[in-house]
């Protein structure tokens, strides 16, 4: 049985810099077919979602070819170490209403597991993992 987020994580996030555009994310998410970039500026790091791209640049009417991931992202991340149990991190992701962990080894970004992750290991049989493990649909 699957019991580490090193079991569940996908490993080696994409990083981008604050200065990188939301254009630049948006084109990575697609391409990647993923739901989030990891953002990098000074030693630290953010997070930028889809949402986020959304909620925060298109619907605030700001130019994606312009606006910078820093001015967007979420600069506080939900962070554990990849030897941490999945219950552990399930309880994490309910106490602080979050949809994704970042995986780091020190303080170096590793891979991310997100709700639709564990839901894919913990219960794949429910709507929440049909979902997350359909194909793209682009």
């Amino acid at each position: 049985m699957v019991t580490l987020l090193r079991q569940v994580m996908t490993r080696d996030p994409i990083i981008l810099r604050s200065t990188d555009t939301v254009r630049v994310a948006a084109q990575c998410m697609r391409d990647n077919d993923i739901g989030a970039v990891l953002v990098q500026e000074d030693g630290s790091f953010g997070i930028v979602t889809d949402r986020d791209i959304v909620m925060r640049a298109v619907a605030d009417d700001r130019d994606a070819a312009t606006t910078h991931l820093g001015d967007i992202c979420t600069h506080e991340l939900c962070m554990m170490d990849a030897d941490t149990l999945i219950d552990d991190a399930v309880q994490v992701m309910r106490e602080r209403s979050v949809r994704r962990i970042v995986i780091v080894q020190g303080t170096q970004p590793v891979g991310v597991v997100t709700l639709g992750d564990l839901a894919m290991e913990r219960d794949p049989s429910s709507a929440l993992a049909d979902i997350s493990s359909a194909p793209p649909q682009h």
